[in-house]
C-alpha cells in the first residue's frame, strides 16, 4: 500500500484504476483514457495532483535564497503579488535536479515540486539554506486539484460563484491566495485552467461539487498524453541530474541577467552556452503505424543522432508523437527515422510542441 491522497476513497469507489506512482496510489484512468484526454481538450477535466510537493519559503532572506537556488530569477516577481515563474533547480554541474513553479505571495514564496524528487529536493533546499535566514516548510496539510480545459474557469465559477469575479481576473501564471487556499492559473495540459491548493479536509467536497457540475474526472494517463502534446517536460524523461536545461528546451527559463547573480549551476551551463553545441530537445511526428517509446534511437541518414525521451499516441492529432534529444546540428523540418523493433520508421522533426489550446501546432 502506497501513500494516499485525501481523494483516495473517491477514486477507489468510482472505477479509478489505481497504480503506484512514485510511492503514491494514484488513478491512471477511470475507464477510458482517450475520453478523459478529449474532455480536457474540448471541455473540462480535473486531476487529483495532491501527490505533488508544496513548499513554503519564508524569512528575511527568502528572496536572496531563491535567487541563489534557482536558474530563473524571483526578482522578476518583485512588486507582483501572486505572480509565478517556472524554473529549473540545478546542481553545481548544471544538471536539472527538478523543475518547479514558484509563486510570490507578499514577502514569502510557495514552490510546487515533483513528488518523484521530493526527498532529494527537500534535502537540497535545506542544505542550500545554510547562511540564509529562511524557513522551508513542506505543506503536507494541503491537497491539490487541477481543473483544466477551455471551460475550466467557467465551470469552477458554477460551484463557487462567490469566487468567480476575482478568479476571472487572474492572468496566466498568476495565483490568488484566499484564506488557506491558493487558486493559480497554471497547469500541465496546454489548456487554460486552475491548479487549486486547499486544506486537505476540503478537497473531497470541492471534488464532488465539480463532478456534480459535469467536470470529468481524469487520471494520470490522460495527464501524460496532454502534457506530451503540449511539449511539456517530465522529470526523469526530458531532464534529470545529468541533463542541462539547455538540452531540455528550458533555456528560456534561465535568467542570465544580471551577470553577477551567482545561481547554482551557472558556471556549468555558461560553458555549454558558449560552446553552442551539444544536444537539444525536438518533437517527432510519426504518420505511419508504430508507437515511439523512450530510449528508442533516432537516426539521420542512417546514422545515430539521438534518442526518444517520451513518446505516445496523440489522441488530438490521431498519430504518434514523441519528444527526442538529438544533436544540435539536426534541423527542424528534417526527415529522419526512429528504430522500433528493428524497423526504421520515418518521422518529421518539429518544434517540441504539438498542441496548444486544442489546436495543432504541426
Amino acid at each position: 500500500m502506497g501513500r494516499q491522497t485525501p481523494l483516495f476513497h473517491w477514486h477507489s469507489t468510482h472505477k479509478g484504476k489505481l497504480v503506484d506512482f512514485s510511492g503514491w496510489d494514484m488513478p491512471v484512468n477511470y475507464g477510458s483514457q482517450i475520453e478523459e484526454h478529449h474532455a480536457v481538450r474540448t471541455d473540462v477535466g480535473m486531476f487529483d495532483v495532491s501527490h505533488m510537493t508544496v513548499v513554503d519559503i519564508t524569512g528575511g532572506d527568502a528572496r536572496a535564497y531563491l535567487r541563489r537556488l534557482l536558474a530563473n530569477d524571483v526578482a522578476r516577481l518583485d512588486g507582483k503579488i501572486g505572480k509565478a515563474i517556472y524554473s529549473a533547480m540545478l546542481n553545481e554541474r548544471g544538471g536539472v535536479m527538478d523543475d518547479l513553479i514558484v509563486y510570490h505571495l507578499d514577502g514569502w514564496y510557495r514552490a510546487v515540486v515533483n513528488c518523484s524528487t521530493r526527498d532529494k529536493d527537500l534535502a537540497w533546499m535545506q542544505r542550500q539554506a545554510d547562511g540564509f535566514t529562511v524557513t522551508i516548510n513542506e505543506r503536507d496539510d494541503l491537497a491539490m486539484i487541477a481543473v483544466q480545459g477551455p471551460n475550466a474557469i467557467a465551470r469552477h465559477a458554477l460551484v463557487r460563484p462567490q469566487l468567480a469575479e476575482p478568479i476571472s481576473r487572474l492572468q496566466v501564471f498568476q495565483g490568488l491566495l484566499l484564506d488557506d487556499s491558493l487558486f493559480a492559473r497554471t497547469g500541465y495540459t496546454g489548456e487554460d485552467g486552475l491548479e487549486i491548493m486547499l486544506p486537505a479536509d476540503e478537497a473531497v467536497t470541492l471534488w464532488q461539487q465539480l463532478h456534480a457540475a459535469g467536470v470529468h474526472a481524469c487520471g494520470l494517463g490522460a495527464r501524460d498524453t496532454l502534457r506530451l502534446e503540449a511539449g511539456m517536460n517530465l522529470y526523469g524523461n526530458e531532464m534529470n541530474d545529468e541533463i542541462s536545461p539547455l538540452a531540455a528546451n528550458m533555456g528560456w527559463t534561465i535568467a542570465w541577467e544580471p551577470e553577477d547573480r551567482a545561481f547554482i549551476g551557472r558556471d556549468g551551463i555558461s560553458a555549454e552556452r558558449r560552446a553552442a553545441s551539444g544536444q537539444k530537445l525536438v518533437g517527432l511526428v510519426m504518420r505511419e503505424k508504430g508507437l515511439p517509446r523512450a530510449h528508442q534511437p533516432v537516426l539521420v541518414d542512417g546514422e545515430p543522432a539521438g534518442e526518444i525521451t517520451s513518446g505516445s499516441y496523440s489522441p488530438t492529432l490521431n498519430c504518434s508523437i514523441a519528444l527526442a534529444r538529438v544533436s544540435s546540428a539536426v534541423k527542424i523540418g528534417e526527415q529522419c527515422q526512429v528504430e522500433i523493433r528493428n524497423k526504421r520508421l520515418p518521422v518529421t522533426l518539429v518544434k517540441p510542441c504539438f498542441v496548444r489550446q486544442g489546436k495543432s501546432m504541426v
